[in-house]
């Protein structure tokens, strides 16, 4: 009997790690996650830089991740995530009045119409991360897909600044990581902003 990897063992300790943080943040009332994501988006608009920035990247809220959708009153221009094939992401234009309406994609997530314009990438100056969770170091544990693992780590998409976004239950002392796996610029949970050094 072959004994499994170190890399086999991550991947199943990931998985694990996963399904319980998923679990917790579903488990969590409506009034308290409303709370706790409106703390989030009052941490993220009292930061000088992200009231700069020209356009932010971030996503819709899925299986209970921190919402932060009241930050569209206070910022104009947003770029939302679609999934497409090859398990790429495509990044369009997002705002209100967008005669494109959102609509629910291949898994489920609310994402931008095809036809929606897309992202001028040079105009893109923060990346709000969907995680299931960051660890004080700034590692994140995605969903196993991969999309922004892939993405992170292409020019010039890694020299946009990232903040992961999480509950603060799931910001943790340290992740399982693989060798590939890149820490975000900074964490934001219901307690506070933590930049890294990056």
């Amino acid at each position: 009997m072959t004994q499994p990897s170190p890399s086999d063992l991550n991947q199943q300790e990931k998985s694990d790690l996963r399904r319980r943080l998923i679990s917790a943040r579903q488990s969590i009332p409506a009034q308290v996650w409303r709370q706790k994501s409106d703390r989030i988006c009052e941490h993220l608009l009292n930061w000088s830089y992200f009231r700069q920035c020209r356009v932010i990247l971030a996503y819709t809220s899925f299986r209970q991740e921190p919402d932060l959708s009241p930050l569209s009153q206070h910022h104009r221009h947003w770029g939302l995530p679609r999934c497409g094939d090859k398990k790429q992401l495509h990044w369009h234009y997002w705002s209100a009045e967008s005669k494109w309406p959102l609509r629910k994609g291949a898994y489920g997530i609310i994402e931008p119409h095809p036809r929606s314009p897309q992202i001028d990438l040079s105009l893109v100056d923060l990346m709000l991360v969907p995680a299931v969770a960051c660890d004080v170091r700034g590692y994140r544990l995605g969903y196993g897909g991969g999309y922004y693992d892939r993405l992170l780590s292409k020019a010039p998409w890694n020299a946009i600044p990232t903040v992961g976004i999480v509950f603060e239950y799931a910001r943790l002392p340290n992740l399982p990581k693989d060798v590939w796996d890149r820490p975000l610029a900074g964490v934001c949970s219901e307690s506070g902003l933590f930049l890294g050094e990056k």
